[in-house]
């Protein structure tokens, strides 16, 4: 499969060595494209785009097709061919196998043997797998499992063709010591730009236990900020593909995101890694579609709004009692009794009589609906029924003369149109909205009606889950919109009832499911413990999953965050990784001058970060900053929850949309105990807040410190002058 030899120590230059088989490898890469080239130029001049085109000229085609996105993968492989080598025996031979390790697998041109492995491949586990605790190592392959002993691992970096960085972190026969780490902690190190990227050349082995899990598993992972959870969901769905390719496809695997702004910034993990076709959305949008745009979303921002604005904790719960119960499986369970019993009602007690003397009884209209026909969705019965009435109506017009038969039927169709308007409303709107009104204690106040003519109602997100559920049992699941994959990125903040209906689309219970409790600010429509969802899947179906390490953010940033949410015992705290950095500076500045002292503080940042954002308590105070930086002269983009790109550099965020982004710089402003309380939201918010930085934190506040910072010993202290 790769180069073979014999082996008992590491060369004496591991970078010439690495010099020399890069330049072999892209010698090869080279010669296949000029191959690949020259033969896709031929087929394009001896295509005519007018001409029909034969079977035999189709699948020619696809050939053809096939042979294109093969030259594209190696134009990529060609600028970062491979990250990794292991130099794997395995038990029972002789040879020891060297095996480079890319994000394509890419076969030499000459022998046709495997130059470069994919790193979604069996072997390639190893890679990861393998912690240099002893030198046995096993993978699971096609046959079984495979074991044998590792001589090497090394990490490499290629940046466009050109050898940057050898790191051995494994050698047999010698003393393994902390350049273990030293390979991550250089990646950690690097300033980020305006996307999240791939962890393809450092992904750890926790991680790659769940990357690799059983497809057929409801993964949940319950993972600590900055614990590369989204980034592993999003390999998880990449070596799904690659290992399942008869039974899974991309266009049948979905992520659901938080807002249109985190699909935007995790846009480009996947082409990176090869992977194109996977549909990526919001639940909202993803129910607006399925429901055929019937009703619209209401403003999300002014939810937002609301919700973080400066109340007591008491009175925002009560008023967002509505959210959460509509999100519970008690509310399903309510529903489904309720739509059991508009099942058994909805049939119209009345015979049908399109013209004297010929009578459909209600008795047969209703053995069609109930029983002939109760395998179907309510709506599908309805559907037939009227259509077995109308052919009914028909056939009983053929007695009627000709001369009479013209009229005849026109009695008929207006008797057959108000028979028809007797049954009862079958869209979910209106179920739902007549569902609602049966409900003492529960508010129909998140609908709101049109505000123009030919406009639509519009809802609120916790309406969705209870209208797709009255879909589904009105319709059923279309084939088209069936899941093979799901994943749900910030979970927390998802409700058991939103979970419950896309188990319904998604029949195989493949699930990857991720999130953290400790960032749980959305409480009113989210979940406080996994076994909200956990509970929903069948036993030995789901598999729990705790990333515990935090690699985005320096030692110093980690142990500030954690000491903000160690009073709350519920909070689990991240491991840092021990990559030092600056202290994090807590700064007192005074009110009159804070605008200004938070555009100083920017300008500074940006000198070493390539992103840098402040973070503000509420909205308007995001609008008050940014109006600040433009009038300075900063070129600063605002984020509130209508944003749809996330474009790097300086950004002004409310803290609470700052969930899932990451900066090399984070100012964190207004931190006194007017905009931040102690309650456990506060908490949260400010652990969000912080933990978004990757290198720097710094914290302004005016007149009185949060009580939640913590003391002056995980932190560099400034007052105002």
């Amino acid at each position: 499969m790769m180069e073979s030899g014999s082996f008992d120590s590491a060369p004496k230059d591991p970078l010439q060595e690495e010099r020399d088989h890069l330049d072999y490898v892209l010698a090869q890469i080279r010669k296949q494209l000029s191959r690949d080239g020259t033969r896709l130029l031929e087929i394009d001049e001896d295509e005519d785009a007018d001409e029909a085109l034969t079977a035999d000229e189709i699948a020619d085609a696809t050939v053809e097709d096939l042979a294109r996105e093969r030259f594209r993968k190696l134009r990529m492989a060609q600028r970062e061919p491979y990250f990794g080598r292991i130099d794997f025996r395995a038990d029972g031979t002789e040879q020891v196998e060297m095996m480079y390790i890319g994000k394509r697998g890419v076969d030499d041109p000459d022998t046709a043997q495997r130059m470069i492995l994919d790193w979604r491949a069996p072997a390639a586990s190893v890679f990861y797998s393998f912690t240099g605790q002893g030198d046995v190592a096993a993978y699971e392959s096609p046959e079984g499992t495979i074991e044998g002993k590792v001589y090497l691992k090394r990490n490499i970096v290629v940046r466009d063709g050109e050898l940057l960085r050898v790191v051995d972190s494994y050698v047999h026969g010698q003393e393994t010591t902390a350049t273990t780490d030293e390979f991550l902690l250089y990646r950690l190190a690097e300033n980020k730009d305006s996307r999240l990227r791939d962890i393809v050349s450092t992904i750890q082995a926790e991680q790659n236990d769940i990357i690799r899990a059983d497809k057929n598993l409801a993964v949940v992972i319950q993972g600590v900020a900055g614990s590369g959870k989204t980034t592993v969901a999003l390999h998880r769905l990449a070596y799904l593909l690659y290992q399942h390719q008869e039974k899974m496809a991309a266009e049948r695997m979905a992520i659901f995101a938080p807002n249109a702004m985190f699909v935007d910034y995790i846009s480009e993990v996947l082409p990176e890694l090869g992977v194109g076709g996977i549909q990526q959305t919001t639940f909202a949008n993803w129910a607006l579609r399925i429901l055929d745009y019937e009703v619209g979303l209401g403003d999300v921002s002014h939810r937002l709004r609301d919700w973080f604005g400066l109340k007591e904790a008491g009175a925002r719960r009560a008023q967002y009692r509505d959210v959460e119960q509509k999100g519970s499986l008690a509310f399903r369970d309510a529903l489904a009794d309720y739509l059991t019993e508009f099942e058994k009602t909805c049939v119209p007690e009345l015979d049908f009589t399109p013209f004297p003397g010929h009578t459909l009884p209600y008795t047969k209209i209703a053995a069609w609906f109930h029983e002939e026909y109760s395998n179907y969705p309510l709506h599908q019965r309805r559907t037939r029924v009227m259509g077995r009435v109308k052919r009914w109506m028909e056939m009983q017009l053929k007695d009627f003369p000709d001369f009479d038969k013209k009229a005849q039927k026109r009695t008929a169709t207006a008797n057959y149109r108000a028979y028809e308007r007797q049954w009862p409303d079958f869209t979910p709107f209106a179920i739902y909205r007549s569902f609602l009104a049966d409900q003492p204690g529960i508010s129909s106040v998140s609908i709101q009606p049109p505000k123009k003519r030919g406009a639509r109602y519009e809802v609120q997100i916790e309406d969705l889950a209870p209208m797709l559920y009255i879909h589904w049992r009105l319709y059923g699941v279309d084939a088209r919109d069936r899941f093979h994959h799901v994943v749900m990125d910030e979970a927390q903040d998802f409700s058991p009832f939103q979970l419950a209906i896309m188990r319904n689309y998604c029949p195989s219970g493949s699930f990857t499911i991720l999130g953290d409790l400790s960032q749980s600010i959305h409480t009113y429509q989210g979940i406080t413990d996994w076994d909200a969802f956990l509970s929903q899947f069948p036993e030995g179906s789901s598999a729990y999953y705790q990333l515990d390490v935090s690699y985005r953010s320096t030692f110093e940033i980690i142990e500030f965050a954690n000491a903000i949410i160690r009073p709350f015992r519920q909070f689990r705290e991240a491991k840092p990784v021990f990559r030092s950095g600056e202290p994090v500076v807590v700064e007192e500045v005074d009110w009159r001058t804070r605008l200004d002292d938070a555009v100083d503080k920017l300008n500074e940042l940006r000198q070493t970060a390539t992103t840098v954002a402040l973070l503000t308590r509420t909205e308007e105070d995001a609008h008050v900053y940014h109006n600040a930086c433009l009038e300075a002269g900063l070129d600063a983009h605002l984020i509130d929850a209508k944003q749809s790109e996330y474009h790097g550099g300086i950004s002004i965020v409310p803290i609470y949309l700052a969930k899932g982004l990451e900066f090399d710089a984070v100012l964190l402003v207004d931190v006194d105990d007017h905009h931040y309380d102690t309650s456990s939201l506060s908490a949260k918010l400010l652990y969000v807040g912080c933990t978004r930085a990757l290198h720097k934190l710094h914290v302004h506040y005016t007149d009185h410190l949060c009580a939640l910072i913590p003391p002056s010993d995980v932190s560099e202290r400034h007052s105002a002058t």
